[in-house]
């Protein structure tokens, strides 16, 4: 037996308890992980509040990412005793995920932690962080350099934003951070941000081209944000979009592509190979301060209900880790 925080729909409604459940309810994998820490992402707490169509089969344990011990494998690459993570490949949305003290996964999904990685800091980074991570390297695919001007960070104080402004800044990036929350700006101040924004001075509908402001940008607002980003990119700059908050829609013109060069970069880290997922960690590792996982606000899974409303409410900051 092992207990899960597990979501179920009654009456059109998403209900979120914690429950004893059974191991041979866990069906989804080869592997047998006992899930040392998870987290909260902003897409678990559209799942556990049901504010968003993120569940796709019930019931659900959510959780997209966690890392934990090999209780079981019969998975070629894994033995009893391996320390793993997880994240993305559709768990806590199409198979049950990390929110929970068991977790049982494909092992083709599972990479080894990187060296020296407890797997509370794997989940102070988790799934945001790996994606601030793939961000910043497809800047720099793209060429993005330093010397090139500032680059932008929206949604600063959520938990992608947060570590991209610290990856951007241990980089050499001059960030600017825009947030609605003016309340964190010395907290984002610390985190490496040379400039603090208003949310809503790129909220505004965007003219087809603005004035040059921005070397590159990584993007987790999406909507009328990452339109009005695009139209203040710099020639040959490049914006890296790994996020909705603000929405699905993308109203904007060819212009800032075919008169400055710019580049837009989707960013996928649910489906990322894993020789790029390998590389992406064990870059995160050596990235990261070596307290990292100290500033992440550490929840139970009971809490972790509550902590969804908060999240969405915008009343957390930075990275929330689940210890079940």
């Amino acid at each position: 037996m092992f207990t899960a925080l597990l979501l179920e729909e009654k009456d059109k409604k998403t209900h979120a308890s914690l429950q004893r459940l059974n191991e041979h309810q866990l069906t989804t994998g080869d592997v047998l992980v006992k899930v040392d820490y998870s987290t909260l992402n902003y897409k678990d707490a559209l799942a556990i509040t049901g504010k968003g169509k993120i569940v796709r089969q019930w019931p659900m344990v959510p959780g997209i990412d966690y890392a934990g011990t090999v209780l079981a494998s019969d998975h070629p690459d894994y033995r009893i005793g391996d320390e793993v993570l997880l994240t993305g490949w559709g768990v806590g949305e199409q198979y049950w995920g990390g929110l929970a003290e068991k977790a049982s996964a494909k092992g083709d999904w599972l990479i080894p932690l990187p060296p020296g990685m407890s797997a509370k800091r794997a989940m102070a980074i988790g799934t945001a962080g790996f994606t601030a991570m793939l961000s910043l390297m497809a800047l720099e695919q793209a060429g993005v350099k330093p010397d090139q001007g500032p680059v932008l960070v929206t949604g600063a104080t959520g938990g992608v934003g947060s570590v991209a402004v610290r990856l951007l800044a241990g980089a050499g990036f001059e960030v600017h951070a825009a947030t609605g929350r003016p309340e964190h700006a010395d907290w984002l101040t610390s985190l490496g941000a040379a400039a603090i924004l208003s949310r809503s001075e790129l909220d505004a509908e965007p003219a087809p081209l603005e004035s040059q402001r921005w070397a590159a940008a990584i993007d987790s607002v999406g909507g009328r944000t990452l339109a009005k980003i695009l139209s203040q990119t710099k020639m040959d700059g490049a914006v890296a979009a790994c996020g909705l908050a603000g929405g699905v829609a993308l109203n904007t013109t060819v212009m800032p592509f075919i008169l400055r060069g710019v580049r837009l970069l989707g960013i996928n880290s649910v489906y990322m190979p894993r020789e790029k997922r390998i590389a992406a960690w064990q870059r995160l590792q050596r990235s990261l301060p070596l307290d990292f996982e100290d500033q992440a606000q550490v929840l139970t899974l009971e809490q972790s209900i509550a902590a969804a409303g908060d999240l969405l409410a915008g009343k957390l900051r930075g990275r929330v880790v689940i210890q079940p």
